[in-house]
């Protein structure tokens, strides 16, 4: 195993010929594969499957070669598992799958490669067993405005969102995630009233982020609507430059 995770393609195949088990598990549950996998070690990979390594070993956590390869955004490795048999549909104990994970960590390839092998691309994570996370949410709160462009064309649901209420579009806002929000609004998501008794402009002004703002502002998000505390975006900020950009259009809607 200490060969495979240090990638010693000829101190694997040594080893094996001379009879170790190639689907040995640890205490953990890791095997060989696992931790070629993980290290991206793409030639000690295909040597372990020219012996009979197995993609249905799980660690603990319920992680597989494919789940860790594509967290780790090691998209020759994720090829050579799938098509020697791993399951796209790997979960960790909460849920995660390996197209959730890729997303997390951004690895758009990763993510074309698994969505072609049939990964459900709206399949969420259940992070608490109250809080299940869709993997648009996620690549949206991290930034990852090419993840969020694929997974939208690939048929992501535009307002999946946190049990909280919480949408893609809130979170990227919140963050001042930009690029994201552009992709976002490409497919017209909700701009009004959600379930958490705020909206996406409430979130970018409480972000500080003008770009943000000026963004949903020109996607016509309403700067009049009150969010469940009855609370407009302008009385969110401190900022001038914000409050500018809001208060003009207030006294639109007054006029």
């Amino acid at each position: 195993m200490v060969a495979s995770y240090s990638g010693h393609y000829e101190c694997v195949k040594e080893l094996i010929m001379q009879g170790a088990d190639i689907n040995y598990q640890r205490e953990t549950g890791s095997t060989a594969l696992f931790f070629a996998s993980q290290q991206g070690h793409h030639d000690v990979v295909k040597l372990l499957f020219e012996f009979g390594a197995s993609t249905e070993f799980q660690t603990k956590d319920g992680g597989t070669a494919l789940t860790v390869a594509s967290q780790y955004g090691h998209s020759k490795v994720v090829d050579t598992l799938l098509k020697n048999g791993a399951n796209v549909h790997d979960q960790l104990n909460d849920g995660a799958t390996p197209l959730f994970l890729a997303a997390q960590e951004g690895h758009v390839t990763v993510i074309r490669q698994l969505l072609a092998s049939g990964a459900k691309v709206n399949q969420a994570r259940e992070v608490m067993p109250w809080m299940a996370l869709p993997p648009l949410w996620m690549a949206a709160q991290m930034g990852h405005s090419e993840v969020v462009k694929v997974l939208l064309l690939r048929g992501a649901d535009r307002d999946a969102d946190r049990q909280d209420g919480s949408t893609a579009l809130f979170k990227a806002a919140l963050k001042g995630h930009s690029s994201v929000i552009e992709e976002l609004l490409k497919f017209s998501p909700s701009l009004g009233l959600l379930k958490n008794g705020s909206t996406a402009l409430h979130a970018a002004v409480m972000g500080g982020n003008l770009q943000s703002v000026l963004l949903l502002l020109g996607a016509h998000a309403d700067p009049t609507l009150p969010n469940k505390n009855n609370e407009l975006p302008a009385d969110l900020t401190k900022s001038d430059r914000i409050l500018k950009l809001l208060r003009p259009k207030i006294f639109d809607g007054d006029s």
